[in-house]
């Protein structure tokens, strides 16, 4: 984490300190030592914020030696150095304090005495103390940071006694990348510190965001001290951008400068999105006048409460008696006041000494870092209780073990302990604590002021999707606005359509294209279209395979129970006129129409009303072999029966004529022979067809683009052709035969009849075949039971209706010499 230095509050600021401090125990001493040993560096600002943390590891030292239970009669002594953010005295700082050469500090002679420092807290930045381990790593002093996050600070092999009570920003930067996947924000800007704490926090993020399938439109970089042409250019990035969500990897300092560089081109709208360094600062945010930042969101260390801290700070009159000279700067920057005007100064307020605190209002005496300060109490008392073990504390410490640092970091790094309020401290064998973060929310108020909101928290020590936990309803975004910004390159493809990428472009920006017919994608934002197994093809929708409904003449339909109805009342009146044929079968009139071939013409024509119901139904396999070969053998039985009595009377006619022998050789058994032989003929073809390829159920789905025909796959065209064209040519026969006997002399002519009967069944039959060939899905079935039905009723009404309205209402003319034509 990066040092958070703010601007002076008042004019003539000199060598302040600067808040990155240190401190070594003196254990051996009875009383503490405190004591201010300003370093002759050029600190151009007065810095209350570390101020505040040399303040809390005070405190809690102090606490320490107050303390009965933890290292009693031992007190820890302590210095406190300014390095003024500079790597380079920062390493100077550690070699003086490993030689425990106060004269170092100031010398250009170097360091010789052997070290006496048995651990050093700070730095608050992670470049400081990469360099600051570099040098101390060989000699395994402890250098605990409360704010120094950059992961690369995790790795032991290069920096072996770096430890921290903070958590390290690899799991910062991945929670940051969770954070904006949740919004759905997939196009974002990026801008972070150029030093080893942006520039590695932003590689982790741009690597989880890489993962999370989240697109950098760009990736900047600056510090405190790049020119204004580089902020020019960084401005102008911003402008020339389309994505409106910014991940911030900044310190405080360049945050303000941002904020303050943005604000004069009026850049406002865009959703910030913080690392902890700046998303808790509240100078950085009484900064913000133009409300750049309003509604940001980012992660911060949970909330703490260390009793006692507060008061502790806020008591500056001590101060003064100390005699030194850093904390009479501070004691005058605080209050705005001098204890001795310069000719040459701006006059200000004497001070007296008892200034009251009361209604100030700076960085000082606000107290919403008190996370931070509890790292560094966390961490003070690491050590405390690391060296309580090694001196085997009870009642007393055994005085006589000899310390060493290394010591001290091995037992540091199998600390684990609680703090007075409940707070578990350890570390683990990178050096680093549990990674936990509160959801901070920016909610801008009245008079420029700004509540720093807790709206969820990220726990990574919970399983993976319970490791996010947000409060949508009271989040604020930017401009006051209630609704979630939307920052993508493109908007999603919605199912249906596939991206194509833009050439040249980042992969989160693309073309929604829709698929290809017979193609769908069922998901959000696909990449490709896959082919949809046809029967489940819509044409009306391309998101998903929808199943097609299914089509076929069923039983449930209006059109089903009218042609199931009139083939079950073809059947019974069929059924109705055998039983009149039955009852009057000795009568002349049935029996002069041969009476054997009526009952079997009966038979068949029930049979042929029953088949149409086979045509009904979802078909199967059974179904549609039984329907077309069931169709045409009872067809060629009714029309043979028909054919046989067309003959008989036929041949009855001939046989008047003087001489003839004719019906001799065309008796009942020759009557049976042919029946049965055309019917035969008529098996053979079903068997040969139902052999070589007999007909399947099967899906049409050429027919119609949103629905699937079920139907009876004919097989073999030949094999049903054949069947038909067989039937076609006995009714032909049976239609030219009844043609020549229909001028018989007989007062009842059936071969009138039959030619009437095959007139009608020929018309069906004729006018079937276009209107089958042509009708889409199962409405050709039902024209083919239409066929079969209105020839089946031909035959009945044309054959046998005039003789049952005979036998029923004329009875009188049911005798011989009426049919003989003698009457």
């Amino acid at each position: 984490m990066e040092d958070l230095e703010i601007p002076p509050l008042s004019k003539g600021g000199d060598i302040i300190l600067g808040g990155n401090f240190y401190f070594h125990s003196s254990w051996k001493n009875i009383e503490n030592t405190y004591t201010q040993k300003p370093l002759p560096l050029e600190c151009i600002s007065l810095n209350f914020r570390e101020f505040q943390f040399a303040q809390a590891m005070s405190f809690a030292i102090e606490e320490i030696n107050n303390s009965t239970d933890l290292l009693p009669g031992i007190s820890l002594g302590y210095h406190i150095y300014d390095t003024c953010r500079s790597i380079a005295k920062s390493i100077k700082v550690a070699l003086a304090s490993n030689n425990a050469d106060d004269i170092c500090l100031n010398s250009e002679e170097p360091c010789t005495r052997p070290a006496k420092v048995q651990a050093i807290m700070g730095e608050g930045s992670s470049s400081p103390c990469k360099a600051m381990d570099t040098v101390l790593g060989p000699f395994h002093i402890p250098l605990i940071s409360h704010f120094a996050t950059c992961a690369c600070l995790s790795d032991k092999s290069k920096y072996p006694s770096f430890l921290r009570t903070i958590p390290s920003d690899y799991y910062q930067s991945r929670a940051l990348g969770y954070l904006v996947k949740h919004f759905g924000w997939t196009w974002v800007g990026a801008v972070r510190t150029n030093d080893d704490y942006g520039n590695n926090g932003m590689a982790t993020f741009t690597e989880t965001a890489e993962q999370l399938s989240i697109c950098l439109e760009y990736s900047v970089s600056f510090f405190r001290t790049d020119s204004t042409e580089k902020m020019q250019k960084i401005v102008d990035i911003i402008k020339a951008s389309t994505s409106k969500v910014i991940v911030a990897f900044l310190s405080p300092r360049e945050m303000e400068m941002l904020t303050y560089v943005l604000s004069l081109h009026n850049l406002t709208g865009y959703q910030w999105v913080g690392s902890e360094s700046w998303i808790f600062d509240s100078q950085v945010a009484s900064m913000d006048k133009s409300h750049i930042l309003d509604g940001a969101i980012g992660l911060f260390i949970p909330k703490a409460y260390i009793s006692g801290l507060k008061e502790f700070m806020l008591n500056v009159k001590p101060l003064i008696s100390s005699n030194n000279n850093l904390f009479t700067e501070f004691y005058e920057a605080l209050f705005s006041c001098k204890f001795k005007q310069s000719q040459l100064e701006e006059i200000q307020p004497e001070c007296t000494g008892h200034e009251d605190l009361t209604g100030v209002e700076n960085s000082f005496t606000d107290m919403s870092l008190m996370p931070i300060f509890n790292n560094i109490y966390k961490g003070v008392y690491a050590v405390a209780h690391a060296m309580h073990r090694i001196l085997k504390c009870n009642k007393t410490c055994n005085s006589s073990v000899q310390l060493a640092p290394f010591v001290i970091l091995q037992h540091i790094q199998k600390i684990h302990f609680k703090t007075k309020e409940g707070d578990e401290v350890y570390v683990n064998e990178n050096g680093d604590p549990a990674a936990k973060y509160e959801i901070i929310n920016w909610q801008p108020r009245d008079n420029d002021i700004v509540d720093f909101v807790s709206v969820g928290l990220y726990d990574l020590s919970l399983p993976e999707d319970k490791q996010l936990n947000l409060q949508p309803n009271s989040l604020i975004w930017a401009q006051s606005s209630k609704q979630v910004p939307v920052s993508v390159c493109n908007e999603k493809c919605p199912p249906g359509r596939r991206k194509v990428l833009q050439k040249g472009k980042s992969v989160c920006c693309y073309d929604c294209i829709t698929c290809a017919e017979g193609e769908i994608s069922n998901i959000t934002d696909s990449i490709t279209c896959v082919r949809c197994p046809l029967e489940s093809w819509s044409n009306e929708r391309r998101d998903a395979c929808v199943t097609k409904e299914a089509e076929f003449l069923s039983y449930e339909e209006i059109m089903g129970i009218l042609l199931t109805t009139a083939s079950l009342l073809g059947t019974c009146t069929t059924a109705a006129v055998a039983f009149i044929f039955f009852r009057y079968r000795k009568t002349p009139l049935v029996r002069a129409n041969n009476s054997e071939l009526s009952f079997l013409l009966l038979f068949s024509l029930t049979l042929c009303f029953l088949c149409s119901l086979t045509f009904i139904g979802r078909p199967s396999e059974w179904s549609c072999m039984l329907r077309h070969t069931a169709f045409g053998i009872t067809f060629v039985l009714c029309i043979s029966c028909v054919l046989g009595k067309t003959i008989v009377v036929l041949m009855a006619f001939k046989a008047l004529l003087p001489g003839n022998k004719v019906m001799k050789l065309f008796g009942p058994t020759q009557q049976r022979l042919s029946v049965l032989t055309f019917t035969f003929i008529q098996v053979i073809i079903c068997i040969l067809w139902l052999t070589i390829s007999p007909p399947f159920p099967m899906k049409n789905l050429k027919e119609y683009k949103d629905k699937i025909i079920l139907e009876c796959a004919l097989g073999s065209d030949v094999g049903f052709w054949s069947v038909i064209g067989y039937i076609g040519l006995l009714a032909m026969l049976c239609f030219i035969f009844a043609f020549l006997a229909r001028k018989l002399p007989d007062n009842f002519n059936e071969a009138k009849f039959i030619t009437f009967s095959m007139l009608i069944f020929c018309a069906v039959w004729i006018t079937f075949i276009p209107a089958y060939v042509s009708s889409p899905g199962k409405f050709s079935v039902a024209v083919e039971i239409f066929a079969i039905l209105a020839s089946s009723f031909g035959l009945l009404i044309c054959i046998f209706i005039p003789k049952c309205y005979i036998m029923l209402m004329k009875p009188e003319k049911n005798t011989k010499k009426h049919i003989m034509g003698k009457e």
